[in-house]
């Protein structure tokens, strides 16, 4: 659905693209990260055909950005950071604007902005004027002016900056249900969202693809040995040196200064290829101290994020 390859963009002298390359299948959800200046919203302007890029190829549906700018426009809903909204205009009367603008059939237009009202619940303010909605309500208007027309794909740039968490939630379902019905690049800052709602995962830094995967892959490809949260009744520095003596066992670390009830709560890094599950249990009950949880503990998105984009 969407083609990314070996895209270069310079701006004057200073180079913002450099041989970026990802795909997003049909119906997909992807997550576009990286920090500020990475190249995130160049790489979306040229595949919105905002303007073209230095070097490289992208298409979208199978139309070329550069050479079919008008054919990929036809198919693409943008939510820019900034929603361009007409806050003097009614609700209904600035998607009926932007359904006509998008060259949607004069006769079809009252119930695509129907369909597109009732999808991103603004029904009950259709007849408000844009000025008078929170901020909640205004990206819902943003949203719906992208989908109004039907586009097989939606870029969505930032589209949960500044709301509260409520509404931050409603806007992360609306986008939710949106897969397999849209194919959609989602560009945040908030990580948590992509892992809830992405099923692929592109990271990109100084201009240049760092990682493209889904979360469940990057977590294992980037951690670099397993962890466990463990819980034990027991004398704390016996406990340590008694889990450190562990075969496979690469470090423990204290997690809670004070055990509350003689209960402490330890970090354990292993071997990747060696699952020390089987081999904790039996020593902690021939010391005679009381597993109290035993879990695994995956890096968050967060912490891969940070590991990839951070030069130590």
């Amino acid at each position: 659905m969407i083609e990314v390859e070996n895209l270069t963009k310079y701006y004057g002298d200073y180079h913002a693209l450099k041989g970026v390359t990802f795909s997003v299948k049909k119906g997909d959800i992807l997550g576009f990260l990286g920090p500020n200046g990475a190249g995130k919203t160049t790489t979306m302007r040229i595949l919105t055909c905002f303007f073209p890029p230095t070097s490289g190829k992208a298409s979208v549906a199978g139309f070329d950005v550069f050479e079919e700018p008008l054919e990929v426009r036809k198919r693409i809903g943008y939510l820019p950071e900034n929603v361009p909204l007409y806050k003097d205009m009614t609700v209904e009367d600035y998607l009926i604007f932007a359904a006509g603008i998008k060259g949607v059939e004069g006769k079809k237009i009252k119930g695509a902005v129907a369909k597109v009202m009732d999808e991103c619940v603004l029904t009950d303010v259709s007849y408000k004027f844009i000025a008078e909605l929170s901020k909640g309500y205004r990206q819902r208007v943003g949203l719906a002016q992208a989908l109004v027309n039907e586009p097989e794909v939606l870029i969505l740039d930032e589209p949960t900056i500044g709301l509260d968490p409520k509404q931050i939630i409603e806007i992360r379902k609306l986008i939710k249900n949106l897969a397999g019905r849209r194919t959609v690049i989602l560009s945040t800052h908030i990580l948590p969202e992509v892992s809830m709602t992405c099923q692929k995962v592109v990271i990109i830094n100084d201009g240049r693809v760092v990682a493209v995967d889904t979360p469940q892959n990057l977590t294992s490809r980037v951690q670099g040995a397993s962890r466990f949260i463990i819980r034990i009744e027991g004398p704390s520095h016996e406990v340590i040196k008694t889990l450190e003596a562990i075969q496979g066992v690469s470090k423990v670390i204290r997690r809670d200064s004070h055990a509350a009830n003689g209960i402490g709560e330890y970090t354990i890094e292993s071997l990747k290829e060696r699952d020390i599950r089987r081999d904790i249990a039996p020593v902690i009950v021939n010391k005679g101290w009381a597993l109290i949880e035993l879990r695994p503990q995956e890096m968050s998105l967060e912490d891969i994020f940070v590991k990839l984009v951070t030069k130590e």
